[in-house]
């Protein structure tokens, strides 16, 4: 008399386990649709694409290409588009200025492979670009990721640069420092720790229409809202973009052993950045040689859009100056 009692439980234990399953798979699926992006690849509106280390990326170049030439390099999460203020007051003042999409945000650099957004990859693309364009020597300014890749090429390459500027991010080693021996900077670098995990990060940014993302970028304009939303929407890009701190997370606990800095720096941070606290930015003076001019601003950490005037100013000087 058990027998069929028995079957229907069974029967009824295989139908909510396919259930089950089947919610499972349309939920791991929608999981990775958001993770992913949902658009195609574009390259920006008045952008060209340079070739460089067997990919090609999206570059705003404008300005007189006689002039000298100053690269400038985004941070996350942001596009070249962020600079573009500053790309014109420079070519008004007789520069010559480049601003690639770096490598994950271009659709055409855009590797799977996380080993691919080393710090050393990475400051080699600069480098790169600069020789497709024929520029042998220029300035370098960088805010956030694009100054960590600036101490790099600093480092590597000194002969190629006239001067340094890096908005926000402390030397590369002074950093490392302040992560290891710091517990404000280790704390601060929570969310670097996080990025580590797979895929979620992406889903958490992503989700709601990435509502969370666009909630990042509290001081920025339309025009730059919308090129930041226009790629991050697009597949793989917030993956690869985030790639950068998978790949480099040893340079936080280890340092990358860059040494010291020849070039002329400037460097500004803002005080009111919650993501870079004071110890590595004090550190940095020991890390540079020759010229050091450091500047400390009431600000957090979006100095182009939050403190611009000041910014410009210093810039300016500092590009005059060498």
């Amino acid at each position: 008399m058990r027998k069929p009692r028995h079957n229907k439980v069974l029967k009824i234990s295989g139908i909510v386990l396919s259930v089950l399953l089947i919610a499972a798979f349309f939920t791991y699926r929608h999981f990775n649709k958001v993770v992913m992006g949902p658009n195609d690849g574009s390259v920006p509106a008045g952008y060209q694409l340079i070739d460089a280390n067997g990919y090609q990326f999206s570059t705003k170049v404008s300005g007189n290409k006689q002039d000298t030439s100053v690269i400038l390099l985004h941070g996350f999460p942001e596009s070249s588009a962020m600079w573009g203020r500053l790309a014109a007051d420079l070519n008004q003042s007789g520069y010559h200025t480049v601003a690639p999409d770096q490598r994950g945000y271009s659709h055409l650099a855009r590797p799977l492979d996380i080993g691919e957004y080393h710090i050393s990859h990475l400051a080699n693309d600069v480098i790169a670009i600069a020789d497709a364009l024929g520029i042998d020597q220029f300035h370098l300014i960088g805010h956030d990721w694009g100054s960590a890749v600036g101490w790099q090429v600093a480092a590597d390459h000194p002969d190629r640069l006239f001067s340094f500027t890096s908005l926000s991010v402390p030397h590369l080693d002074a950093l490392a420092r302040a992560y290891q021996e710091d517990s404000l900077q280790h704390a601060a670098s929570d969310y670097v720790r996080n990025f580590q995990v797979a895929k979620l990060p992406e889903f958490i940014l992503a989700r709601n229409d990435y509502k969370l993302l666009e909630s990042l970028w509290s001081e920025h304009t339309e025009e730059e809202l919308a090129a930041y939303t226009t790629l991050f929407r697009q597949k793989h890009a917030l993956t690869s973009s985030i790639n950068w701190y998978r790949a480099n997370f040893d340079v936080f606990g280890n340092g990358n052993g860059i040494g010291n800095i020849k070039v002329p720096v400037l460097f500004v941070w803002g005080n009111k950045d919650s993501a870079l606290q004071r110890s590595g930015v004090e550190w940095t003076r020991n890390y540079v040689d020759g010229y050091y001019r450091f500047l400390e601003l009431e600000a957090g950490h979006w100095l182009v859009q939050g403190s611009y005037d000041t910014i410009w100013k210093e810039i300016e000087q500092h590009l005059k100056n060498f």
